[in-house]
């Protein structure tokens, strides 16, 4: 294996070799997997940076401003200065706190992000743990983070947190669901929970074979960040700042470092379930272009979350939670069922994409014709309700 085609496995047969001359086998495997996992959790920690930067410079744009133009070449050097601020800020944690839940937070917060990082397919055999249960183990391990925010609100002892905690909560829960269900339509077409299989099975990407359930899966991450247009857990005009209330410093900085990092992941996701991953001209031959494909994929994906967020208004509480239970949910649940028994009757024959994806338009028909009588029925109610004489007092 030479060092072009594929850097990674390289540097670990010789570390392994250089190491096994005078540590036990165990121990060399223990290092070896230790630097796996460092070189992993940095590179996400240290390309958040990069994505503050990015983000705001793109707002700007969308938003007909400069954005950080004044620490170093293009603003480079702003995220560095609010990183030195937050570092500098006085660390204050409310009397009455239970301390230890509080401090647990917001590590807990990036932990979560980061421990999705495990199971992502970099190139072909780069991969932390290639789990044949991937799939599930994405969908518990971003639990952790609806786990952190609870922690968080009630932890600082303050009736603004705690609210916010308890609306972010019931929003992050019931997005999951659609979210969930979605994630099984890639896995029935790919026929495995393994991420590496999911992607060595997109010959054709599967946002072509479901395009209606890869958008549901995108709306509903960008509501499990909290994200405009769902960014009520953060409503700063109703309960302050939400379950982050009363936090100052690095802490405040690391919750705010792991909705950037999730917001990326969920591009990275996006990629690896629907646009094919690290799949490409030349990627088998030479891995690090595999790597190259996925990270300008994903952020593909990060830009439409950027798009919606720098456009969208927030929306009320009530509509947000209307728009999944009612909405957003059925339709999913729909094109579940949809997907499973037509991939069951045509998986194996050449009719398997125009079939699906006439099957994706059928489900859109229903949706838009079902969406327009409902509109229809609401507007005449309305008429009737303004027609309705008023009664005069006695």
């Amino acid at each position: 294996m030479s060092f072009i085609n594929d850097p990674i496995t390289f540097l670990a047969e010789w570390i392994t070799q250089f190491l096994g001359g005078f540590l036990p086998e165990a121990w060399v495997t223990f290092i070896v997997t230790l630097l796996g996992v460092i070189i992993t959790a940095s590179f996400g920690l240290v390309f958040v940076i990069f994505l503050i930067w990015l983000e705001r410079k793109i707002a700007a744009r969308f938003q007909d401003r400069l954005g950080p133009n004044r620490a170093g070449p293009f603003g480079l050097l702003q995220t560095f200065a609010d990183i030195v601020k937050l570092i500098t800020k006085e660390d204050v944690i409310p009397e009455k706190a239970d301390k230890l839940t509080f401090n647990i937070a917001p590590i807990l917060s990036v932990v979560a992000v980061l421990l999705i990082w495990a199971v992502v397919p970099f190139a072909p055999g780069w991969i932390g743990t290639d789990l044949n249960v991937g799939v599930l183990y994405i969908a518990a391990v971003g639990s952790f983070g609806i786990l952190s925010i609870l922690m968080a609100g009630w932890s600082s002892n303050n009736k603004y947190a705690l609210l916010g905690a308890f609306r972010a909560v019931a929003q992050l829960i019931s997005y999951e669901v659609p979210m969930l269900v979605t994630l099984m339509v890639p896995v029935l077409l790919a026929r495995s929970m393994g991420m590496m299989t999911m992607v060595e099975s997109q010959d054709l990407w599967f946002i072509f074979l479901a395009p209606i359930s890869a958008i549901i899966f995108l709306v509903s991450s960008i509501a499990e960040v909290g994200r405009t247009p769902f960014d009520l857990i953060e409503a700063e005009s109703e309960i302050v700042a939400g379950y982050h209330t009363e936090y100052t410093g690095m802490k405040f900085g690391l919750f705010f470092a792991a909705e950037f990092l999730h917001a990326f992941t969920i591009g990275v996701l996006f990629a690896i379930f629907f646009l094919g991953g690290w799949r490409g001209p030349g990627a088998e031959q030479f891995r690090l272009l595999g790597v190259v494909y996925l990270m300008l994929k994903g952020l593909l994906g990060y830009f439409v979350v950027m798009w919606v967020r720098s456009t969208l208004p927030r929306i009320r509480i009530d509509h947000m939670l209307a728009f999944n239970w009612k909405f957003l949910t059925p339709l999913s649940l729909a094109l579940l069922v949809m997907t499973a028994i037509l991939d069951k009757v045509f998986g194996d024959t050449a009719l398997r994409f125009p079939v699906l994806l006439a099957g994706n338009g059928s489900v859109l028909l229903v949706t838009w014709l079902a969406l327009r009588w409902t509109s229809r029925r609401h507007t005449k109610e309305r008429r009737v309700f303004k027609k309705r004489p008023v009664a005069k007092p006695a």
